[in-house]
């Protein structure tokens, strides 16, 4: 009896720590196989021109461009979901927004440049309106915020498809970025423009690492949003500090949508796919980490494309859900996300 009750102490002790290993493991193995599936593809039939690597190049600067444009749009996300710790489900609304804005005025004659920092500007405008109009009112309640940004990204996704019409429409890319770039191996060539969107995505995340990582500006934002009243306290406007970073974080939202319209297109509907992409950049890479951002759209644009690439003819149209798979096996792994911090 004693050796029996002996077994079943030992027992309790070891199955929690078993089951708490069981999860990670099976989804580094998962990751792995599946990394392994792709170079076998890529590199098995050798390294030459007639092989597959060249393909494989384009494909990896498709995955590192999308990620880049992942990036830009789920940056802002970051800023207003993980740092101000605001649902804002109207930011694939804004992120549309942008990108049909700067399609009237190049259309219009405009060039690229003005018209991206228009829409830029003017998807923080409405962003800005929305904030002080209904959400600074009920800062930290959660449900109450969700419901009113899908009702406005619901009110602003019908005015587009009534103005703009429902016909994807491609906004043309600036002159000086139409043309390929020779890339210099396998007399590859790649789109100018998506390199270009590679490298303001780059540039984004370093301006957005300096502004709140070390400015003053950035350590405000982060104490009004850990004790807002302390804040206040020392003689800082907590709400105008807030309303100046929405107005950001909704801008970064339009000027993905006018990357996303030149180099793929605008459509209705592309508002909630995107959306769904930047919550889950945001939390892959764990809830308010710029870099943790920087690093799920790495992995998600990446997965996205190897996927769409790479899975059997039989089995291509489950790329969408091993977006799913991925988020599934990063939180298996870390469940506040692969930099994020238990709050």
């Amino acid at each position: 009896m004693q050796g029996l009750a002996s077994q079943q102490v030992a027992t309790r002790r070891f199955s929690p720590g078993l089951k708490t290993r069981i999860a990670p493991t099976l989804a580094v193995v998962l990751g792995v196989l599946g990394l392994v599936g792709v170079l076998w593809q890529a590199f098995g039939a050798g390294f030459g021109e007639k092989g597959n690597v060249p393909t494989f190049i384009l494909i990896t600067l498709n995955g590192l461009s999308l990620a880049g444009l992942y990036f830009i749009s789920a940056s802002g996300l970051t800023l207003i979901f993980g740092l101000l710790r605001v649902t804002n489900l109207a930011h694939g609304a804004l992120f549309l927004f942008g990108g049909y804005i700067a399609l009237t005025l190049i259309n219009d004659g405009l060039p690229w440049v003005p018209a991206a920092l228009v829409g830029m500007v003017a998807s923080g405008l409405v962003g800005l309106v929305m904030h002080q109009l209904f959400l600074r009112w009920n800062q930290g309640q959660d449900l109450r915020q969700a419901l009113i940004t899908i009702a406005v990204s619901l009110i602003l996704a019908d005015q587009m498809l009534a103005h703009f019409g429902g016909t994807p429409t491609a906004i043309v890319p600036p002159d000086f970025l139409a043309t390929p770039v020779k890339l210099g191996v396998y007399d590859l060539a790649y789109p100018a423009f998506r390199l270009a969107m590679l490298v303001a995505a780059i540039l984004v995340g370093l301006a957005f690492w300096v502004v709140f990582k070390r400015t003053r500006v950035g350590m405000v934002v982060r104490a009004g949003v850990d004790d807002s009243a302390m804040t206040s306290a020392l003689g800082v406007n907590v709400q105008l500090v807030f309303a100046g970073a929405f107005f950001v974080g909704s801008a970064l939202a339009g000027l993905g949508g006018v990357f996303a319209g030149t180099a793929l297109s605008l459509a209705p509907g592309q508002d909630q796919s995107f959306l769904v992409s930047a919550l889950v950049v945001v939390i892959l890479g764990g809830m308010g980490s710029l870099e943790g951002a920087a690093l799920g759209a790495l992995l998600l644009g990446l997965v996205d494309q190897y996927s769409s690439a790479y899975l059997p003819a039989a089995y291509s149209n489950l790329s969408a859900l091993l977006t799913f798979v991925l988020l599934a096996v990063v939180l298996a792994v870390r469940p506040t996300g692969l930099l994020g911090k238990a709050r």
